[in-house]
């Protein structure tokens, strides 16, 4: 019979390699912040939302380059515990934001509708996925891998409409543009590609540990 959760030793995380998670992760968010406050995602209407995209991939890419090059990186990861980084993800419930934008009819229903729900449905069911996964049975696993499966598929149909909809309501009084202004900006900037890479974590514990 399948046993509960258990931390893999794989590797002793050391206090001094939290911190530098710590700082990394502090540090990409006030860059994130100081580039919102500053203005630098605001485009024109006629130009592509080229910094946004950028704050979106070049975090995640990061995330591959040193993972595929670092054997201490690979085990740090290894060492990160699973349920406690899918229970956080309940902060995607931040997503009603983007209905209640719609709602005031400062956000396209295209966008706003789907991507607003997903990050809903995706954060209240975070705290279910990890309970299930620290039951430790073959059915919790299973939760657990679509949990996380349908939360990166929500990722990424929201991007994808973020970019459609800002070329196909560009110039009409409902747009995109909020979201490249603060506070909104944060949430493709920073939160969608940190969900994007606990994601990645989760699955690849799953695939690294199949006794987790």
């Amino acid at each position: 019979m399948d046993m509960p959760y258990q931390r893999i030793d794989t590797a002793k995380i050391t206090i001094a390699q939290i911190i530098i998670a710590q700082y990394v992760v502090l540090a990409w968010f006030f860059l994130a912040l100081g580039a919102s406050l500053g203005g630098l995602f605001v485009t024109t209407q006629s130009s592509p939302p080229l910094a946004i995209g950028l704050a979106v991939v070049v975090p995640i890419l990061l995330f591959f380059l040193v993972y595929l090059t670092s054997t201490t990186f690979r085990r740090f990861v290894y060492s990160i515990n699973p349920v406690t980084i899918t229970a956080i993800q309940f902060y995607r419930v931040l997503g009603v934001a983007m209905l209640i934008l719609n709602g005031r009819n400062i956000l396209p229903a295209v966008f706003a509708l789907p991507a607003g729900w997903g990050d809903v449905a995706i954060g209240i069911a975070a705290p279910l996925a990890a309970l299930a996964l620290a039951s430790g049975t073959r059915s919790g696993k299973t939760v657990f891998l679509i949990w996380n499966v349908l939360g990166m598929l929500d990722l990424i149909l929201a991007v994808s409409l973020g970019i459609l909809a800002s070329r196909i309501s560009s110039g009409l009084p409902v747009n995109t543009a909020v979201m490249a202004v603060f506070p909104m900006s944060l949430i493709p900037t920073f939160l969608v590609p940190l969900s994007f890479i606990l994601h990645l974590i989760g699955l690849n514990q799953l695939r690294a540990h199949p006794q987790l």
